[in-house]
């Protein structure tokens, strides 16, 4: 690309073909294909019950996942440096969100929660883009204030501010998950950036405190809590939806019962097709097809991560450290919902990333995979590095 073209979002052309990265892409779209089936097979009953279309649910999904394809397509051709220059917009667009999911009559409510906006066609869940937007600001000012963050405590300390101003947003709502997620992504992206042990797990541990108050001042919380903890003392009424997922994994056994066979799904599992839908494909697929499933988001991970190590020994840090605020934010909310549908973590409500039905969950997902495979591109094709900075140690590693 010219220079000029540089800093244009959309590139009129391109001198260099796009260069994917074809184990990613695989890996993404088998997760996505065979969720959709799974899903089918774990919301068909409800869906046929609520609309008489068996199928409404897995259309819904499949058009998210064509629209996240299209997003993630367009951000191939936006070159890094406009995600690295725009993060403060980011940031500022991220609390706009946040904060407009509050306003009375704007914010959608469901289940005593209230996470999403209504745009027409879409309920969008205001803390997936936010905190996509969030680690787009957060890995811009690690790269522009990296000397302060390895040094000094106050080089730490603003973003953390950032942070707890955004954490608070969404524990309001309440969505106490999606805060956990964001807090420990930016912990790991700050990690990686040479944050000083002495000041990182200072607010590792505060945010742990914090974490624990917020559990034990909330009934419901607190409820859950001791549920997960014993669920078979209350099998009919704290412990019912964890007791329910454990008896659909372990009916699965070693190689299920069958696609579509499952009986859990069937009134029996509440949310079977968003927070559980995990449960559904280890009563369906068994032992054999959980370990695979975990496998393929095993590869991904090592995939992203390989990406961001590529990307920090090119010096591309803004890249290096967007890629890994995206990995962990995948494999972090992975295996909550895996611990949670397994008895192993107390319900957080996060859907399984690219598998579980939730339209702007696949939507913002998709688009975060688009910007990996473009930092992909741009590593292959040698693009000039956004910052030209000392590495830190243990970033290039």
């Amino acid at each position: 690309m010219t220079a000029e073209s540089a800093m244009m979002p959309f590139p009129i052309r391109l001198k260099t073909p796009i260069r994917l990265d074809p184990v990613l892409l695989t890996i993404v779209m088998t997760l996505i294909l065979g969720g959709l089936i799974v899903l089918a097979s774990a919301s068909i009953s409800i869906a046929d019950n609520a609309s008489n279309d068996p199928f409404f649910y897995v259309s819904r999904q499949a058009f998210a996942a064509l629209l996240g394809a299209g997003a993630g397509f367009a951000c191939l051709f936006i070159p890094m440096r406009f995600w690295f220059n725009t993060g403060p917009l980011m940031l500022l667009f991220a609390f706009i969100l946040l904060i407009v999911v509050l306003v009375p009559g704007v914010g959608h409510t469901a289940n005593g929660s209230t996470r999403w906006i209504r745009l027409g066609f879409i309920n969008l869940q205001a803390s997936d883009p936010a905190r996509l937007c969030l680690m787009i600001y957060l890995a811009g000012y690690l790269v522009r204030q990296n000397k302060s963050v390895r040094e000094q405590f106050t080089g730490s300390l603003k973003p953390i501010i950032v942070l707890v101003l955004a954490g608070a947003l969404l524990v309001i709502e309440p969505d106490l998950g999606a805060a956990i997620v964001l807090i420990a992504t930016a912990f790991a992206m700050m990690f990686i950036a040479g944050a000083r042990f002495r000041d990182f797990f200072v607010f590792a541990g505060l945010a742990s405190i914090m974490a624990g108050v917020l559990v034990v001042t909330k009934d419901y919380r607190l409820d859950r809590f001791m549920g997960f903890m014993d669920p078979w003392a209350d099998p009919f009424d704290k412990g019912f939806q964890l007791t329910q997922s454990l008896i659909a994994i372990g009916r699965g056994e070693w190689f299920g019962v069958g696609l579509g066979d499952g009986v859990q799904k069937l009134f029996y599992l509440p949310d079977a097709h968003t927070d559980f839908v995990f449960a559904v494909f280890a009563e369906e697929f068994g032992l054999l097809g959980t370990f695979l499933l975990i496998a393929l988001f095993s590869a991904l991970l090592w995939r992203v991560f390989r990406l961001g190590l590529r990307a920090a020994n090119a010096e591309r840090f803004f890249e290096a450290y967007l890629a890994i605020g995206i990995g962990t934010w995948l494999g972090l909310q992975a295996f909550i919902n895996i611990g949670v549908n397994m008895g192993l973590l107390p319900t957080k409500g996060l859907t399984l990333p690219l598998v579980s039905y939730g339209r702007s969950s696949m939507i913002v997902a998709m688009f975060s995979i688009g910007i990996l495979l473009r930092i992909h591109h741009e590593l292959q094709t040698n693009a000039r590095p956004l910052n030209k900075r000392r590495s830190p140690k243990r970033a290039s590693r």
